[in-house]
């Protein structure tokens, strides 16, 4: 188990686009141990999910995951998820505007209004094509690590009168019931 440090809010790295893993690199002993890393570190910082540039490496793979459900995000158990070079296709019209938090912003929550469904094509870990259609909450999480691959955060899209710490956060939560 290897938990990498996280870059955050103001470092570099999190502005940068990320480059796609080359086809060679698909199923090597490099990449696993990067998507393994992704995983631990996603799980120990209790986030559901993580993108390769968080971790300082520049490269196009993401992974993602809820464990719990949590009805006041509206979220749904979502297994573990890589996705190696994702693409999106938006599948409907519709938004939602909704709370997020990032690893990479800690402290802080925003809302940011995110497509309501979308249809994400990557490859795995060993190269395997797959396509999944989500919705959601997982809709977000897909757009949110997205972000992070193309060098943008959520508090790009957040209405600044909306961030609030995670103090805060919470507070608004006990209060919605």
């Amino acid at each position: 188990m290897v938990i990498r440090r996280v870059a955050e809010l103001g470092h570099p790295v999190l502005r940068q686009v990320a480059e796609p893993v080359p086809e060679r690199e698909l199923g090597s002993d490099v990449l696993r141990s990067l998507v393994a890393d992704l995983v631990d570190t996603m799980r120990d910082y209790e986030g559901v999910g993580i993108a390769a540039p968080q971790v300082y490496v520049l490269q196009r793979v993401f992974v993602m995951e809820v464990r719990s459900p949590d009805p006041y995000l509206g979220a749904s158990v979502l297994p573990l998820t890589v996705a190696v070079n994702p693409e999106v296709t938006l599948s409907g019209s519709g938004s939602l505007l909704g709370w997020e938090g990032c690893l990479s912003v800690p402290g802080l929550r925003g809302q940011a209004d995110r497509a309501a469904e979308l249809v994400l094509r990557a490859v795995d870990v060993e190269g395997a094509p797959f396509s999944i259609e989500v919705s959601g909450y997982a809709a977000r999480i897909v757009q949110h690590e997205l972000d992070h691959l193309d060098g943008r955060l959520y508090v790009d899209r957040s209405d600044s009168r909306s961030l609030c710490t995670n103090r805060e956060y919470v507070r608004r939560r006990r209060a919605a019931g």
